[in-house]
């Protein structure tokens, strides 16, 4: 069984301190068995993060990348400055596709320059509401996933992840029905497997991210085609984050605990 992994996406959120004390929670309080876990603070909080983990089962990761190694790009962070520091970097964010223009063809460019620096690309594809009102789903993140991989080789995409998160779940506090949810993954992965091969369908890591907490993650936890999560604002609560993480590594343990005690039964 594939390892299953939860990257918790800090966003524009938290100051240094702020950050600091989130993160001091984190070692504290989450110890995975089974679980990868990885946090993607901004850019600011990169070193402090990679600073309080050391030593622990937790991950670094960037919330973006640039394409190129070095030049004159007034703002952008390149892999090789993150190298030594991020080993995940999530790129094509439905954020960053909708607020900053970012095409698949960028995102393309983005996951092959992370690729290129020992970088894994976690990246992201979903449909926004209108896509999914026309049931336009599959063909829009099957496009979307199509064209953000057409960088890498099968190999490459083996060690990669894809993040499905329907647009129109992200920060709503609506979350995709976990059936349909997994349903998209396997969409996805068929057509990886088409366009190449069936090992690095098997081997590439799918995860869904979109409005996740504490309460509904076990209903995707129960699909297997969802091999993990990208969490936003969730992550920002250590508490919810952290119960979260014990579900997906410990599930048979949650399940248990939250089990009805069965009635005694009464005497006649």
């Amino acid at each position: 069984m594939k390892q299953k992994l939860v990257v918790a996406n800090i966003k524009m959120n938290l100051s240094v301190p702020e950050s600091t004390i989130l993160f001091e929670r984190y070692k504290k309080e989450i110890k995975p068995i089974r679980t990868e876990i990885v946090v993607c603070p901004s850019y600011l909080d990169i070193y402090s993060a990679e600073e309080i983990f050391q030593g622990t089962d937790i991950l670094v990761g960037a919330q973006d990348i640039f394409y190129e190694d070095e030049g004159r790009y007034t703002g952008e962070i390149s892999p090789n400055q993150l190298k030594g520091f991020a080993e995940y970097a999530i790129v094509g964010h439905s954020e960053r596709r909708k607020n900053f223009g970012e095409t698949d063809k960028i995102v393309a460019k983005k996951a092959a320059a992370a690729v290129r620096h020992g970088i894994t690309p976690i990246i992201c594809v979903g449909e926004n509401l209108h896509e999914k009102m026309d049931g336009l789903t599959k063909l829009v993140v099957t496009g979307q996933a199509e064209a953000s991989l057409s960088e890498l080789t099968a190999k490459e995409i083996e060690n990669s992840v894809i993040a499905y998160e329907p647009v129109w779940a992200i920060g709503t506090g609506h979350n995709c029905d976990p059936a349909t949810a997994a349903s998209v993954i396997s969409n996805i992965r068929n057509l990886i497997k088409v366009l190449f091969g069936e090992k690095a369908a098997k081997k590439v890591r799918i995860i869904y991210g979109g409005s996740l907490n504490d309460k509904n993650i076990t209903g995707f936890l129960k699909e297997k085609e969802i091999e993990g999560f990208l969490v936003g604002t969730s992550s920002l609560d250590h508490n919810i984050f952290a119960k979260m993480i014990e579900k997906v590594d410990r599930p048979k343990a949650t399940e248990q605990k939250t089990k009805p005690k069965p009635k005694k039964r009464k005497g006649k």
